[in-house]
């Protein structure tokens, strides 16, 4: 069979930016008629690639390319216009983002046992490179990306990374991916709410779209919901910016569920985690290694950023005990202080400290859900916490922080997100010891969306950060974190938008801080 002729349309960074990835207009055949919807990347009818393109599981020698067929979205059965149909993708990734240089190509067979999702699992690629990536189905080309590999392993290339979670579709729009992309970090972390399983709320009024479907429990209905998301222009721009990790919280799946415990009975939590899992691996670029058998998905693992730093990707959701007293929020009760119970279950505590034992990595940081220091929500006399949190598991927070101190792990930076703020704190061995040392930061990013335009305090801010000395930021509007990783420190960059409940807001910095390499602690950037 003659090799079919290469893709030699041609696609430049500014248009990246300008157009957010959906830019069919761009790529699409001449004649080819377009249709727009606020919100949505242009598509022509046909078109296949109403989805976007992404990249994720960056190595020295290769990456995950991404992408997911669909010539209708929102289709109720959620295989997205393509029923029970194969088709084989082509792909092919260039030095240059004209596309001038291939370096290889090659073609997949997707269906609807994986969504119509296609995962490119490359090897043998140069390090700490930068590629453009597209596909092809029939005359229909994709839009374009940009990845990267990771360094080589002793290399200690510097490194500008975002990270930020908790999109909900409804209440904002995503202005706030697109300004990250227009930061063009070398690596996105997601840690976690990516989507939201709630039906439409009609009687809110911060709602700004809707939710297509029910609450989501079936497969169909979370590959629509997946779907949904992935149509927006702004988050599009942020995947194709450049290569994800991702991790997911609880709404990927149900509301603070915790193993195979949902928050309120249901016919068959089993059967719903089974549906999630398994959209979640389709809808995301992901290695093969982590595609789900059944009610089990191998999630965390660890990847390396060169020598500067390695990224410990934890899921602390899947292997968890209940949370404690009632799940109350500003609780506290003698269950949450047994040691016996742990966040990340037993096996992946294990696995963390045998990856610290092993780090020769500058940075060490963990890229996980939900808040890792403690958080004493009630002032003066008594205490309350949150027990979905660390604080729910403090016996299991001490384990981990005394495994990388043991293991003199050089710098330990924890990530968070779930709690739609912005915080910075340190991280002190012993939390109810006010003479224990500083041994690591912890930075929590503010959420895309999730709980509209925000604002610059809280009602309880001012009485929060009294009572925990430790956090040093606490601010309320939407947006990410960035970060530079350098052999020398470490600065973080809290970005805030100034609403989401309307498009297109600019960004700004509201804080910065650095971490001195050898001295754990926020040191005031801004």
């Amino acid at each position: 069979m003659p090799a079919r002729a290469p893709l030699t349309l041609r696609l430049s960074r500014r248009t990246v930016l300008r157009t957010g990835l959906g830019a069919t207009a761009v790529l699409a055949v001449p004649g080819t008629a377009l249709v727009t919807r606020p919100g949505v990347a242009a598509a022509a009818p046909t078109n296949p690639f109403t989805l976007g393109v992404a990249s994720g599981e960056p190595a020295p020698d290769g990456v995950v390319l991404w992408t997911r067929l669909a010539t209708d979205p929102l289709a109720d059965d959620g295989l997205g216009g393509m029923g029970e149909r194969r088709t084989d993708v082509e792909w092919e990734i260039a030095d240059d983002e004209a596309f001038g240089q291939i370096v290889r190509r090659g073609t997949e067979t997707t269906g609807a046992d994986l969504g119509h999702s296609v995962h490119v699992e490359l090897a043998g690629l140069d390090p700490g490179r930068e590629y453009y990536y597209r596909f092809r189905v029939g005359a229909q080309i994709s839009p374009a990306g940009r990845t990267r590999t990771a360094p080589s392993p002793t290399a200690m290339t510097p490194l500008t990374m975002c990270f930020t979670s908790c999109s909900h579709y409804e209440q904002g729009f995503f202005t706030a991916y697109r300004r990250l992309a227009e930061d063009e970090p070398e690596l996105v972390l997601h840690l976690g709410d990516y989507l939201y399983e709630n039906p439409t709320d009609t009687a809110s009024d911060r709602n700004v779209r809707q939710h297509a479907g029910p609450e989501i429990v079936t497969l169909a209905h979370y590959r629509q919901r997946h779907a949904q998301y992935r149509t927006d222009a702004d988050l599009q721009a942020a995947h194709a910016t450049a290569p994800w990790l991702v991790v997911w919280d609880d709404h990927e799946i149900d509301n603070n569920w915790a193993d195979e415990v949902p928050e309120n009975t249901q016919p068959n939590f089993v059967a719903r985690r089974v549906a999630a899992f398994r959209a979640y691996w389709e809808n995301m670029p992901l290695r093969a290694s982590a595609r789900p058998s059944g009610r089990d998905m191998q999630l965390y693992r660890r990847v390396p950023w060169g020598g500067m730093a390695t990224f410990h990707m934890l899921d602390t959701r899947q292997y968890r005990g209940d949370q404690p007293c009632g799940d109350r929020f500003n609780s506290d009760c003698a269950q949450r202080c047994d040691p016996a119970r742990s966040l990340p279950g037993s096996e992946q505590e294990r696995w963390l400290a045998d990856g610290f034992r092993q780090s020769r990595a500058r940075w060490d940081v963990l890229g996980q859900q939900v808040f890792f220091a403690q958080v004493d929500f009630t002032p003066g006399t008594g205490r309350g916490f949150n027990p979905d949190a660390w604080d729910g598991y403090p016996g299991s927070r001490d384990r981990v922080v005394d495994a990388w101190t043991d293991a003199r792990v050089r710098n330990a930076v924890v990530l968070t997100g779930d709690v739609h703020a912005h915080w910075a704190a340190e991280i002190r061995r012993r939390f109810d010891d006010p003479a224990s040392p500083v041994v690591g930061t912890e930075l929590v990013s503010t959420s895309i969306s999730s709980g509209g335009d925000g604002s610059e305090t809280r009602q309880d801010t001012a009485t929060t950060l009294a009572e925990n000395p430790h956090i040093r930021f606490y601010n309320n509007r939407r947006g990410y974190v960035r970060t530079r990783f350098t052999p020398e420190s470490m600065t973080a960059d809290f970005r805030v938008l100034p609403h989401v409940q309307r498009p297109d807001a600019p960004v700004e910095t509201r804080a910065s801080f650095v971490v001195e390499d050898r001295r754990p602690g926020l040191i005031s950037a801004s």
